[in-house]
């Protein structure tokens, strides 16, 4: 007799729980999801109920789990895993380090250039010319300057000449190693930027004067660029 009366209790639980579903099923229409209730549904995913309101699980499947507080596998929204949002990620800023203008300077014995007297290259000359174009090598020119000077041997026109013809060498020799010719500039000084001290090399021209002269004949390179980042 007791479980008589249990067993009509549930039934009668089960048959206000569709009736209440058929309900909501009439209201929500095809927002019902059969996947989601467990229970059976008509062509437009709506609980299908009897006549006395009553309705059918499909007997498949995972146990449904509803958002509707009243039905049995309410399942709570607070229930829910909180997924953490993703913290950023800092970043630390690259800054370049600025690119600093520099300047070699060189000065070069004429004699080791040239013959006394000539413009033209000696193979000791050419030898000094590839050392100071290895040093640069680490910089993006961007004007390189070749002054020639002469002594004060001869007269000042021909030294004018000479000085500029020394000069002009120079560059053409550093071209051909590989420096761009727009990046060179090139000028003579003749005798008037001595580097010997007036009155030094006094008297007429001997072995001796030509060699306390020797300081005054000279070619002055200056590069001026950037340091070429590595």
């Amino acid at each position: 007799m007791i479980m008589t009366q249990t067993l009509a209790k549930k039934k009668l639980s089960l048959a206000v729980l569709c009736a209440v579903l058929g309900v909501v099923s009439g209201a929500a229409g095809a927002q019902t999801n059969p996947a989601e209730t467990g229970y059976l549904t008509d062509e437009r995913h709506a609980v299908t109920t009897s006549g006395v309101g009553l309705c059918w699980h499909t007997g498949t499947g995972p146990a449904p789990v509803s958002t509707l507080q009243w039905d049995p596998n309410f399942v709570p929204a607070s229930a829910a895993k909180a997924v953490a949002p993703l913290e950023p990620v800092a970043v630390a800023a690259v800054t370049p380090e600025p690119l600093k203008t520099i300047t070699e300077r060189v000065t070069l014995d004429a004699d080791t250039l040239f013959d006394f007297d000539q413009a033209t290259l000696r193979s000791t000359g050419r030898a000094a010319l590839d050392e100071f174009a290895g040093k640069i090598k680490g910089i993006d020119p961007e004007m390189i300057t070749a002054v020639g000077h002469a002594d004060r041997l001869g007269s000042g026109a021909y030294n004018q000449r000479l000085s500029e013809q020394r000069a002009e060498a120079v560059k053409i020799y550093l071209v051909s190693k590989g420096v761009a010719p727009d990046r060179m500039h090139t000028e003579g000084k003749g005798e008037m930027q001595p580097v010997t001290k007036s009155g030094e090399c006094d008297g007429a021209q001997s072995a001796k004067v030509i060699a306390c002269l020797q300081p005054d004949r000279r070619v002055e390179v200056e590069v001026v660029g950037t340091r070429v980042a590595k």
